[in-house]
């Protein structure tokens, strides 16, 4: 028998755990300081991969798109993450560079979003990123050809296994099409959930000035 999709959504329970007390009238001047203290509190929590995060874009026509990616920084310069830029996301944001990004972290019941504009960094700051990670992410950035449409999964195989060897071979090889992308956003949300649904919503936006926030209903 298959499963009633209905049945099974009415029998899941949201934030079945104790959530962090958040004040927002306590929080810090600047987001990326909050980022980074719940950022520690999600690892602590034991939050699952709490460093993927949803990152959605926009075609040259305006539809727009999402999927999973990881973080690999946040600092002024802005939430970095990479990929090919003859990828799908990569041509998205060569055509529009501003895009959002959102943390989901169950384990307590909070949100964050951002939105800003893309930025690419240079050819050498890319390929240290991509050699400062693990021997199969590299092997992956080798295969290249993201998004394209694949013939079989035999070939898949082929190219992996020689990326792999190569990867292995000659740590240093490069993916000239391997880019790091940093967000720099304009506006950042942080969400903290209420059992009785009177979650807190601050939201951080960027001035000429500084930041300034403000609370949002819920």
């Amino acid at each position: 028998m298959e499963p009633d999709l209905h049945e099974l959504l009415r029998s899941l329970r949201v934030w079945d755990t104790e959530l962090p007390a958040f004040a927002p009238e306590d929080a810090p001047a600047d987001p990326l300081t909050l980022f980074t203290r719940w950022f520690a509190e999600a690892v602590a929590a034991g939050q699952a991969e709490p460093h993927t995060m949803t990152l959605a874009t926009a075609d040259e026509d305006g539809s727009p798109d999402v999927r999973t990616v990881m973080l690999h920084g946040a600092d002024d310069d802005g939430w970095a993450f990479a990929s090919h830029v003859t990828s799908r996301k990569g041509r998205q944001l060569a055509a529009r560079p501003y895009a959002a990004l959102g943390f989901y972290w169950p384990a307590q019941g909070r949100q964050i979003r951002l939105r800003g504009e893309v930025t690419t960094a240079s050819p050498e700051e890319s390929q240290a990123d991509l050699h400062a990670r693990s021997t199969g992410a590299l092997a992956a950035a080798l295969v290249g050809r993201q998004s394209e449409v694949l013939p079989s999964r035999a070939e898949l195989d082929r190219a992996s296994d020689a990326a792999w060897e190569r990867a292995e071979r000659t740590p240093d090889s490069p993916a000239p099409t391997w880019t790091l992308y940093r967000l720099r956003p304009d506006e950042v949300e942080f969400f903290q959930g209420d059992a009785r649904r009177r979650h807190a919503r601050l939201v951080y936006r960027r001035t000429e000035a500084g930041w300034t926030t403000e609370l949002l209903w819920p």
